[in-house]
């Protein structure tokens, strides 16, 4: 089942483009980046054209614009996740956020998914614009997608109607240069002969088994690579579970990892405010470090006047007893021998 797939699995290595061309072709949308999925309303969408009926549509915003209005759309998928006994935790508070990376590995799984329920074929009986009338803001996202249809269909069109334009153009700059070559037809006609004369170029056996060693060390360099992308990914995928742990998440050194795992560019802001998040650690840490100190000295400046105060007092002590009741023995401080007083 996908819900069970590694990250090391093809289905995340799969595209942004395909992706898109999959949701567009799928819902007859027009997405052009996968965070624009973010809401959950496609998602919501996809499943129900997996499984039929299953997804109770009219619950199912396409206008969500807020966190909380996108959170109830997840929470329609995840009852459709649980009826359909689909073992696989949705990262709700991080899709809603719009990160591309978040929102790719999820699209990519829910994609491997669709496809092994579906082989990756649609039901042709599924009318997605018809279906989306039923969920709010489903006719605004009809209007759209229908509105970029008819513009991609208008611009072909005019790339057909201008080729017979451009053709007239050929034919008669064609005919302008035999009009204008008629003087020097004996000249052409030598240098055609000459042309003629010359022998085609072809590859020698040593050529083309020098090529194909050539395409050979190419196809060896690229598998190189992408075993070395593959590697540093999984490397990178698992330092970002490692950080998603509930005992780790809130540390601020994770916070700086994760700011630069999620960085989009490569500004040195992000590297400067990851060293700002441990330098704030660091410094709390020294404080809390020394406030430790300070309240040791007193507990220690406090039994060493009390000590006092009873010596004063007459009360004697062996060396054991001191020791004890400043606390080097059984660490409590306290006094558990009582004093003897001299009479």
């Amino acid at each position: 089942m996908a819900a069970n797939i590694g990250m090391m699995d093809a289905a995340y290595f799969v595209g942004r483009n395909e992706i898109l061309s999959w949701i567009n072709t799928t819902l007859h949308l027009n997405l052009s980046k996968v965070e624009e999925a973010a809401s959950g309303a496609v998602h919501c969408q996809l499943m129900d054209a997996t499984h039929l009926g299953v997804v109770p549509m009219h619950k199912v915003n396409f206008d969500a614009r807020t966190e909380y209005e996108m959170i109830q759309n997840y929470k329609v998928l995840q009852d459709v996740f649980n009826k359909l006994k689909i073992n696989k935790h949705i990262e709700v508070s991080r899709l809603v956020k719009g990160r591309p990376l978040d929102n790719l590995e999820f699209m990519q799984w829910l994609k491997r998914y669709c496809d092994s329920i579906n082989g990756g074929v649609v039901n042709r009986s599924y009318n997605p614009m018809e279906r989306r009338e039923a969920c709010r803001g489903g006719k605004e996202a009809n209007k759209k997608a229908g509105s970029a249809h008819i513009s991609s269909l208008s611009s072909k069109a005019g790339l057909v109607n201008s080729k017979p334009a451009s053709a007239a153009t050929a034919a008669s700059a064609h005919r302008a240069d035999i009009s204008s070559s008629n003087g020097h037809s004996s000249r052409s006609a030598k240098q055609a002969m000459v042309c003629n004369s010359e022998p085609a170029t072809v590859s020698t056996p040593a050529q083309s088994e020098h090529f194909n060693q050539q395409i050979t060390e190419l196809k060896l360099s690229v598998d190189s690579l992408e075993k070395e992308r593959d590697f540093y990914f999984s490397k990178l995928r698992d330092i970002e579970i490692l950080c998603q742990g509930p005992q780790l998440e809130k540390m601020q050194v994770v916070k700086a990892i994760q700011k630069i795992l999620y960085a989009t560019d490569d500004s040195p802001s992000v590297i400067a405010e990851a060293q700002a998040l441990i330098s704030q650690q660091l410094v709390g840490t020294d404080t809390v470090a020394e406030e430790d100190d300070a309240v040791s000295k007193k507990q220690i400046k406090r039994k060493s006047l009390a000590l006092f105060e009873l010596v004063e007092m007459g009360a004697t002590f062996s060396p054991r007893q001191r020791r004890m009741s400043c606390g080097d023995d059984s660490g409590s401080g306290e006094f558990l021998v009582s004093p003897v007083r001299v009479q």
